[in-house]
């Protein structure tokens, strides 16, 4: 029997910066698709609130609760070995107060197998992170585009502000978070962040300045309906593949094909 693969912790996911070596991060949803990007070797596993999207059909990530997000979140946890895992804190679990950030952050982590949350948010969220971590909660923020503040934001729109981007980014390593998710900015603003900040940044959108990066795992394997943002690179064509199975399988029933004798008990 292998020995188990040891288990990326948030310290060690922080170190790799300064050991320098790029960082992978995917998402994952379900057990099957977290066992096979946990397999694949990747640093850290996302259970971001982007299902809502991939998985439940919406239009935003505002609609999915934190009894939902603990759902998958227990689903994934239970079958990650290596990568550490992040959750996504939903809107608006972390605006309600301090103490309230806490005690949602504390049902994540008691109620999953998971080690860390992330909250969107850099400066105005500086009070939550610091004591999410004074807690003992390893903390993740997300700077730049902020799709939970699309309403706000008008839209899914590259961040430009390069000083706010900056005083979020370091506000949030201020307040302890071990790493920071850069979403659509220029790739001339990431990488500047990256070069102010000890801590990680993890980019989507932001270019190969940033010390790692970040994708909805659907999204690299095609099998994403609708439309694909810029950032985004297909590695195969799963949603075909898939697609033609089925359509096999539809077709081999019709015509009497399946099930042949192999798929019958005597």
């Amino acid at each position: 029997m292998s020995p188990r693969p040891k288990r990326i912790t948030a310290p060690e996911f922080t170190a790799l910066k300064a050991a320098g070596q790029k960082i992978t991060v995917l998402t994952a949803y379900d057990y099957p698709m977290a066992r096979l990007v946990d397999e694949a070797g990747v640093e850290g596993i996302l259970v971001g609130d982007s299902l809502a999207m991939v998985v439940q059909g919406r239009e935003n990530t505002l609609p999915v609760t934190l009894d939902q997000m603990i759902y998958h979140a227990e689903i994934v946890g239970r079958a990650v070995q290596h990568a550490l895992v992040i959750v996504d804190m939903p809107f608006p679990s972390y605006h309600l107060g301090v103490h309230k950030a806490i005690e949602s952050a504390g049902r994540i982590l008691k109620e999953s197998r998971c080690h860390a949350v992330k909250l969107e948010g850099g400066a105005d969220q500086e009070e939550v992170i610091a004591a999410l971590v004074t807690a003992g909660i390893p903390v993740m923020a997300h700077c730049g585009l902020r799709p939970q503040s699309v309403h706000q934001l008008g839209g899914y729109k590259v961040q430009r502000d390069q000083e706010r981007l900056l005083a979020d980014a370091k506000a949030a390593e201020a307040a302890g978070a071990f790493a920071v998710v850069l979403e659509c900015i220029s790739s001339t603003a990431a990488a500047a962040i990256s070069k102010e900040l000890r801590i990680p940044t993890i980019g989507i959108g932001a270019g190969a300045g940033c010390d790692g990066q970040v994708l909805v795992t659907y999204d690299l394997l095609g099998f994403t309906s609708g439309y694909v943002p810029k950032f985004v690179k297909g590695y195969t064509d799963l949603k075909s593949s898939i697609a033609s199975a089925l359509k096999a399988f539809r077709d081999d029933v019709r015509s009497g094909k399946f099930p042949g004798a192999e798929n019958t008990f005597q």
